[in-house]
């Protein structure tokens, strides 16, 4: 019953409105079915609509035709350093060497980067002989070896709806000499980007005993709210807080506003810079209080090599005061991330801490190994 129905008016969507408005079965003298017909037939409605959309977003994968042979389908995400990133439904993301690829075929747009200063946008890419691909972009179609593309990846577009990425870490340093060292670390990291507005969320616990004695216990936090401009400028709004319970300098409170430069944000990674006039507010163990203004340069950087097995990554900034008790503020870490899987990465960073002033100073500087977990 339900196949002529589909036969006498056409579309999938159309049976369907007529079943959910059952109202409408008269004026086409079609007798009202009972009511349980009626749940029954609505739900293999529903159903038929779901199995037609799997088999047309099935229809839109990519694929990867290798030189053995085999036929490989998934979303491809990107190729660098001759890796291609496929992502999968059976083997989650997959890396290929371009050099066992014969061909492949995908209808996402792309860019392609041939060279440092030839760069391409495909709206299609079509198979062709062993070793190579047919670039399509509304013009002539162009056959390329694969070996000769340096980068694939998808163009970012200017205004994106949503995107929540972050990164969660935990690291450790023992050490057992004439001194019994620990040293742990947690840190967490979340960027939210909505239309023209990104916000950035970023903690940080550090605990270090020495012989069993507490040496380092500290936790930093920061939140900034970023407003777009244009592509690459913005507006930033930043507060940032440290709590550090044994060092000289006990609680900084920092609120600053300024504008900033987005280089590139893109599959490879991303790249910003912002300057900052801000407000300060310094307590010291001796109960002194500090209050002042500053202007910061800051910076964050990461880019995935190898295909995108490792991420190198620096941040942090450096502020100026504006008086002479105090002559400079550094808070700065950089890493390496290598990749076990889609998610877990193992961590090696440094860090580096550094205020200078007459009431006392901090300098500290760390090494550490740790696992974490992205998204």
């Amino acid at each position: 019953m339900l196949l002529i129905i589909y036969i006498q008016y056409g579309t999938l969507f159309s049976a369907m409105s007529l079943l959910l408005h059952g109202c409408k079965l008269r004026t086409l003298n079609i007798p009202r079915l009972p009511y349980f017909e009626l749940v029954i037939m609505r739900h293999i409605s529903l159903f038929a609509l779901l199995i037609s959309l799997t088999f047309s977003l099935g229809a839109y994968a990519d694929t990867v035709w290798l030189k053995n042979g085999d036929r490989m389908t998934g979303r491809i995400l990107l190729l660098d350093s001759g890796k291609l990133l496929l992502e999968t439904d059976y083997a989650d993301t997959i890396t290929l060497n371009i050099k066992k690829i014969a061909t492949l075929e995908t209808d996402q747009p792309l860019l392609v980067k041939l060279d440092t200063f030839t760069t391409q946008s495909s709206k299609a890419l079509r198979p062709a002989p062993e070793g190579s691909v047919t670039l399509i972009n509304g013009e002539t179609p162009k056959t390329i070896a694969l070996t000769d593309i340096q980068q694939l990846m998808k163009p970012k577009p200017i205004i994106e709806d949503l995107r929540w990425k972050g990164n969660i870490s935990f690291s450790a340093d023992y050490k057992k000499k004439e001194n019994d060292v620990k040293d742990y670390d947690l840190d967490v990291s979340s960027e939210l980007r909505h239309g023209l507005w990104r916000h950035k969320l970023d903690t940080e616990y550090d605990y270090e005993t020495k012989n069993n004695a507490k040496k380092t216990e500290r936790f930093e936090a920061s939140y900034a709210l970023d407003r777009f401009i244009t592509e690459k400028w913005f507006w930033k709004n930043k507060v940032k807080y440290t709590n550090d319970h044994l060092e000289e300098l006990r609680r900084q409170h920092t609120y600053g506003t300024g504008p900033g430069y987005q280089f590139w944000d893109n599959e490879l990674g991303a790249f910003s810079v912002s300057s900052l006039i801000n407000h300060n507010k310094f307590l010291f163990d001796s109960g002194e209080q500090q209050s002042f203004n500053s202007s910061t340069f800051s910076w964050d950087y990461n880019r995935y090599v190898h295909g995108k097995s490792f991420e190198l990554y620096t941040q942090g900034e450096v502020g100026v005061p504006f008086i002479s008790s105090i002559d400079y503020v550094l808070d700065s870490e950089a890493g390496l991330r290598y990749k076990v899987n889609s998610w877990a990465a193992i961590t090696l960073k440094a860090e580096w801490n550094k205020v200078s002033s007459q009431y006392g100073d901090l300098n500290d500087r760390r090494y550490l190994i740790g696992f974490g977990v992205g998204w």
